[in-house]
């Protein structure tokens, strides 16, 4: 997807995806794993942070439906052109965004709303409501977990849900994260793990390595469950 220069394409942008998207997700054929994880978290109440990758996005609507019990959900989301046309899909979807995202040494320069961010998501799972992350975003290495995951659940002590999403026959999108595009009446599986906790001593990188590794086994199983291959 290149970026999204104009406010009124990525308006126009994200209503024509989002119908898409609601349209192709209701024709799916869903293989729902562990689902009994989500729904214990959804029956107790109470902050937690769901963990998915980025490419995942575009399938990752139903793994949290406010219908089935779940508390309201606000998903970290840049603040680029293309994170703007995200946040607009998730509004449409039914979602609040956190809109930040952490620095790169290139861009040491630049105000990208990090530390903003992580403290409202603290707020937020102090406050006993869900958020949602995709560790490897904004721009990478795709499945590659950053380390902001285990900060946040070490600090604010809630549980880490993780969901492997899977969609075939998909188009994957010519960006850095490989994005999956479900096409009609497809087969899809969700993948789910945890939930997983970080006390104050433990180590964030070790945390990381070990999270990155969960997180990718779901999406694998996810994938080998609707057949393809993975990219």
């Amino acid at each position: 997807m290149r970026p999204l220069k104009s406010d009124a394409v990525v308006r126009a942008a994200a209503a024509l995806f989002t119908a898409y998207i609601k349209a192709t997700l209701a024709t799916l054929r869903w293989t729902h794993v562990n689902r009994e994880i989500p729904e214990a978290a959804w029956a107790q109440g109470g902050a937690a942070i769901l963990c998915l990758w980025h490419q995942g996005i575009p399938i990752s609507a139903p793994s949290w439906p406010a219908k089935d019990g779940a508390q309201d959900l606000q998903v970290l989301i840049s603040r680029s052109k293309d994170g703007e046309f995200i946040a607009q899909v998730m509004q449409r979807l039914g979602f609040g965004s956190i809109r930040g995202s952490s620095k790169k040494k290139a861009d040491a320069a630049k105000n990208k709303n990090g530390e903003q961010a992580f403290r409202e998501m603290v707020r937020t799972l102090s406050a006993g409501k869900a958020v949602a992350v995709t560790p490897d975003g904004p721009r990478g290495p795709a499945l590659e977990m950053q380390k902001g995951v285990a900060a946040l659940a070490r600090i604010t002590g809630a549980p880490v849900l993780m969901v492997g999403l899977a969609a075939a026959p998909c188009v994957r999108l010519d960006t850095w994260d490989r994005t999956i595009v479900p096409l009609p009446f497809g087969r899809a599986a969700m993948v789910w793990a945890g939930p997983f906790h970080a006390g104050r001593d433990d180590d964030p990188d070790v945390l990381t390595a070990q999270w990155t590794q969960a997180l990718r086994a779901l999406d694998a199983q996810a994938q080998a469950i609707v057949g393809g291959q993975r990219h």
